[in-house]
């Protein structure tokens, strides 16, 4: 079994209704993502192409840079985005790190990997010091 990984990175925004705390509030963070993939079958010596698989993923982390990331439920922040006029991608989830692997896990997916690939894990650091992961099996 082999693996890669490669590491990206964006900055944005976003709050947390469902906090009581400080997520609250509007605030943003630098992200960090490690995107890992597994196979035990290499081609030309690879996993994969560190290249194809930037190609597959940098298109929605271009999406969310420099964005407020909003909760379809948060008519209030969506209200202030529009009037803003700044940029916005609306999600049907609480905006925290763990719903942020599942939201990349499934558009990686969707995207497609090559059939060779057994496993990929999302790492997402919210700060420095802080992160949530989720990995899943592909056959």
């Amino acid at each position: 079994m082999m693996k890669i990984a490669k590491e990206f990175r964006w900055e944005m925004g976003h709050r947390l209704l469902c906090h009581t705390g400080k997520c609250k509030n509007l605030h943003g963070h630098s992200y960090r993502m490690q995107v890992e993939i597994t196979s035990d079958e290499l081609t030309n010596g690879m996993v994969m192409d560190y290249y194809d698989l930037k190609n597959i993923v940098q298109p929605y982390v271009d999406e969310l840079d420099h964005c407020f990331i909003v909760n379809k439920n948060d008519e209030l922040l969506l209200k202030a985005a529009e009037e803003l006029k700044t940029k916005t991608v609306i999600v049907n989830f609480e905006t925290t790190a763990e719903n942020l692997c599942k939201y990349f896990i499934e558009k990686i997916t969707s995207k497609g990997l090559p059939p060779h690939v057994t496993a990929l894990k999302v790492k997402i650091f919210e700060t420095s010091t802080s992160y949530a992961e989720e990995e899943i099996t592909l056959r």
